[in-house]
């Protein structure tokens, strides 16, 4: 796994918006874990600044977000 970022806040939309230092793939390639390895969901969109952009990211379904704000989320390696 790699860091991704912090987690800054769930969007209306109920997006998991996070601040991330280098800008990351978009789509089925960008599966996000938390601290325990569990599978959050998967990046649908970058923004922001390209030098420190953001990202936001679909959550799946049955994962409760409301524990995220402020934790570190992480990527899985590429094969």
């Amino acid at each position: 796994m790699r860091r991704l970022g912090t987690v800054l806040h769930i969007s209306n939309r109920g997006s998991i918006i996070v601040k991330t230092e280098k800008t990351p793939p978009v789509g089925d390639k960008s599966v996000v874990m938390d601290k325990k390895a569990q599978i959050v969901g998967k990046i649908m969109d970058v923004f922001g600044p390209v030098q420190n952009p953001y990202v936001a990211i679909r959550p799946n379904r049955d994962y409760d977000t409301s524990q995220l704000i402020g934790q570190m989320l992480y990527m899985q390696k590429s094969q």
